[in-house]
């Protein structure tokens, strides 16, 4: 990369010279390029189909009474902050009130660029480790909550034929039609190619009239194609909320004896709890991006 070389040249410069000035430069531009790479690298992993859509996230209070569900209001805080800080819009589809306080559940979008790309490696079972605030006897209490999160879809299924994907063979018609239809190619059978779904059709005299049945069988069945494929991508995200059990937390929040959040898949630690809290999770979701466990 030229730019690279271009400062590896500076900064021999700058140390042969002990110029301050130009070492500063060339810091400030290498801290520049580290970030372009950064925003790259992430960008590269958000290549999934459905990762640019925006995103439906539910939280749920687990194991815990009025501490989980204080915890899950803390957490919708914190995912409501961070989509803030990135200029998501929010919008809250369902709430259900905890019985003495918090939330015993909610369910809310978060619409922007890549919503569900970055939010689907918060999936998993979130665990707060504080004094209880509602135990009169000052104990620490450990509290669960879990998250998941659906890619937001458009139900209105457009199907797109090219005409590079289509195969049309012409034959000759058989049975019942008479001289006409067994001495004229106007049979027509279209062959779908990405999908490899076959149709045709021979019932008209006309080859026109037949391909334009033939391709509104073929509409048909590659909008059919289309919802299974959707329906069963929803069915596998659904049916992995089922593996979240207590016990397999992906984050852990300590409160007390000691501040610090840690991604048990990542491994990666930080002691200001607080800033997390208030929404900055970006290092933490980049983190799990990056080391391909979302």
């Amino acid at each position: 990369m030229q730019e690279l070389e271009d400062n590896e040249l500076l900064l021999t410069m700058a140390l042969e010279e002990h110029d301050e000035q130009t070492l500063a430069e060339v810091h400030s531009h290498v801290q520049s390029l580290e970030d372009r790479i950064h925003a790259f690298s992430i960008d590269m992993m958000l290549d999934g189909e459905t990762d640019g859509n925006n995103a439906i996230v539910s939280i749920n209070a687990g194991a815990g009474g009025t501490d989980a569900q204080d915890w899950a209001e803390m957490m919708f805080r914190m995912y409501l902050r961070w989509a803030e800080q990135r200029g998501f819009a929010t919008e809250i589809i369902d709430l259900q009130p905890g019985d003495e306080a918090g939330i015993k559940s909610t369910t809310f979008t978060v619409k922007g660029q890549y919503a569900y790309g970055y939010l689907k490696s918060e999936i998993g079972v979130h665990r707060l480790v504080r004094i209880s605030p509602f135990n009169a006897s000052g104990k620490r209490q450990t509290s669960f909550a879990s998250v998941f999160v659906f890619p937001e879809v458009d139900n209105e299924i457009q199907v797109q034929i090219e005409d590079k994907d289509l195969r049309i063979d012409t034959f000759r018609a058989s049975g019942a039609g008479g001289q006409h239809v067994n001495k004229t190619s106007s049979a027509i059978r279209i062959t779908h190619l990405p999908t490899g779904i076959v149709v045709q059709c021979q019932q008209e005299k006309s080859q026109h009239r037949n391909k334009d049945m033939a391709m509104k069988v073929l509409r048909s069945r590659l909008y059919q194609h289309e919802k299974r494929k959707q329906d069963a991508e929803l069915q596998e995200l659904h049916d992995s909320k089922d593996e979240i059990a207590w016990g397999s937390q992906i984050r852990s929040y300590v409160l007390h004896p000691y501040q610090m959040v840690k991604d048990h898949r990542t491994n990666m630690e930080t002691g200001n709890i607080h800033s997390v809290l208030d929404g900055n999770l970006d290092p933490l979701i980049e983190g799990v991006l990056l080391s391909g466990e979302a």
